[in-house]
Order: structure tokens, then C-alpha cells, then sequence
């Protein structure tokens, strides 16, 4: 067994970069049925002044390329002796520039680390696990906003399912991926369509195919990300069933985040809005596929929600603690559960 020490990247938000160390150990945890060796002695070391997280393996090359894609991986040193480090290469997937998932800045925006955390635990908890590294998988994000999560899958080599009942932050997304698109001189096609339910406008429904190089393209190596503008608890007859591989959905906060009750009015019960929508969400996840949440435990308890997700067929994944403060008003925490299959 080898010693390894990973080092975490910086993040612009201090309250989270200061809980990366022990959300990284829980994702670590997390990566180990993938793993071709066994991971133990995580923990927390200061090498040199700098806090690293390390731990023992017998790392073979494709388990190095999976935790290239660690939410916070910034290095990977092997520990020679106590005092010398040498580097690793990481090779994260990394389809497309970074500034896919850096340029949009709008408030309430989730922090693109843990954006990713979160599709990780997902997709690590599905049967999908393995297939990680090779693409074509499907990742849904049932409450999009401005597509921080349709983004990231994209990056990983995806394609990406979008829903989004407000229109405004549809085709805020929309206006940025197509002018995103143009400026590296990508390949692409966009559609915007009307999708009709019983003879009537039921939604609009954005889909644009792209492929990372011109090489790609003719190969016909393309991905496709589809945005519905549409309500997430209303989707029967808009999505075929079983179309998502996995599901990842950050939940409103209550606080600047809310959701509709079904008379047009606003709430801010994440848990109201969860119990309309978890029947439709399962109906479209595959046999197998995995959905993950995060939302605000101050205003909805986790044994709650987890409730909701056993009544509609799902099996919870347990996993390292994940709770986290983000502001004054918001301890975010993170729940995984799995369709049979």
C-alpha cells in the first residue's frame, strides 16, 4: 500500500472551502466501490503548513482517473518518505473550457464544487457507477435554474435534461450556451420548440446538440442538452419514460429559493414541492438510476424527506456526513437514494 495526499483546491466561497476537508472525505468514501484498491488511514495532514487529505491505496491508473474527478481535487502527490511528494497527473473529465461552468454569475447561483459533489455522489450511488469515465450517460436536473448542473454534465461528456418553470431563467441559459457556443466557435444546433399535451401548449422545449471539436462533429460524437420550460410536478407527456440515468436537484432553500403550490402561488416548503414531484421524477429515471438531493435542513428535516423518497420506491444510500453550513440561514445537507433495478 502506498501513501497519497490529495491536495484540495481553493474555493471563492470561504464558508465552504472551510468544510472541503471533511466533505472530501465523505466523497472519497463515496469513490471506493469504483476503486480497483482499497482506500484507508483518511485523514486530514499538514504538509509543509498546507492541509492535505491523505490516505492509503494501491492506486492503478484508472483509479487515479477517477478521483481526477473529485469535486475539490486540485493535486495528487504519492508520499515518498515523510517529507518528499510526487506528483500524480490528474486527468478530470473535461470536455469542454472551465468557463463553461465559471462565466454565469447570478444570485443565487450554487457553488460549482458542490455542484459537482453532488452529481458525483449521484452517479457513484447508481448502477451507472462504473461507466463514469466513458459517457453517454443522461443526467437530469428536474429544477435547473440556469443550468449549473446541465452544464457540469456536459463537461463530464454527457448529455443533460433540463425542466425549469421560469421562463426567464430558460432563456437566460439559453442566450448564454448559444453566445458561449459561438465564441469557441463550436459546432452546434438549437431548436426551440412548443411541446403540445392533449392538443395544448404544455411547455417549450429548448435542445441543442454540440460536439467538442469540428473532428467530433463529422464523427457524429455530439452530445444534446434539452431544456423543458415547464412545471416539474406536471410532466407527464413531456419526457419519455426511464430517460435520465441519474437525477440531481437542488431543492429550494426557503429562503431565496421557492417553488409553486399547484393554485400559482409561491412557496417555500421544499418538502410540499418534493411529494408532488418525486412520483413524476422516479417515472423517469432508469431501472438502477439514482437521484440526489440537497436543500435546507432548517427548514425541511432529513428523515422527511427521506420519507417522501421510500414511499415512492427508492432506497436511500447512506454515505459520510454531508451537512454543511452555507449562510446564516442555510445548513445544506445532501441525501442519495436509488431506484431498483
Amino acid at each position: 500500500m502506498s501513501r497519497y495526499a490529495l491536495l484540495l483546491a481553493p474555493s471563492a466561497n470561504r464558508v465552504y472551502a472551510d468544510q472541503a476537508g471533511r466533505l472530501s472525505r465523505a466523497e472519497l468514501a463515496a469513490f471506493r466501490p469504483v476503486l480497483s484498491s482499497d482506500v484507508a488511514e483518511v485523514d486530514a495532514t499538514r504538509i509543509g503548513g498546507v492541509e492535505y487529505l491523505t490516505f492509503t491505496a494501491d492506486l492503478q491508473p484508472r483509479d487515479v482517473a477517477f478521483l481526477s474527478n473529485m469535486s475539490a481535487a486540485y493535486a495528487l502527490f504519492e508520499r515518498a518518505g515523510d517529507d518528499l511528494l510526487r506528483p500524480l497527473e490528474l486527468t478530470p473529465l473535461a470536455r469542454y473550457d472551465s468557463d463553461l461552468i465559471t462565466i454565469p454569475k447570478y444570485a443565487g447561483k450554487t457553488n460549482e464544487q458542490f455542484t459537482k459533489l453532488l452529481l458525483n455522489l449521484t452517479l457513484l450511488a447508481s448502477a451507472s457507477a462504473r461507466r463514469m469515465l466513458d459517457g453517454h450517460l443522461i443526467v437530469g436536473d428536474f429544477l435547473a435554474g440556469r443550468g449549473t448542473t446541465l452544464n457540469q454534465a456536459l463537461m463530464y461528456g454527457y448529455d443533460a435534461v433540463g425542466v425549469e418553470l421560469d421562463g426567464k431563467d430558460v432563456e437566460a441559459y439559453k442566450l448564454f450556451l448559444q453566445t458561449w457556443l459561438k465564441r469557441k466557435r463550436l459546432k452546434h444546433s438549437a431548436e426551440f420548440n412548443p411541446v403540445r399535451r392533449q392538443g395544448k401548449k404544455a411547455a417549450r422545449r429548448m435542445e441543442i446538440t454540440l460536439a467538442a471539436s469540428k473532428d467530433d462533429h463529422k464523427a457524429g460524437a455530439v452530445q444534446k442538452v434539452t431544456m423543458l420550460n415547464a412545471d416539474t410536478t406536471q410532466l407527464d407527456g413531456l419526457l419519455r419514460a426511464n430517460c435520465v440515468d441519474v437525477l440531481v436537484v437542488d431543492l429550494p432553500y426557503g429562503v431565496a429559493h421557492a417553488s409553486y403550490e399547484d393554485e400559482g402561488g409561491m412557496s417555500r416548503r421544499p418538502l410540499d414541492l418534493l411529494e408532488r414531484a418525486v412520483p413524476q421524477w422516479v417515472h423517469l429515471l432508469r431501472p438502477g438510476g439514482a437521484i440526489g438531493l440537497s436543500w435546507n435542513t432548517k427548514v425541511a428535516r432529513r428523515e422527511l424527506a427521506e420519507d417522501i423518497l421510500v414511499a415512492n420506491g427508492l432506497t436511500p444510500v447512506p454515505h459520510e456526513e454531508l451537512s454543511h453550513r452555507v449562510d446564516q440561514g442555510i445548513e445544506r445537507d445532501i441525501v442519495v437514494a436509488r431506484k431498483p433495478g
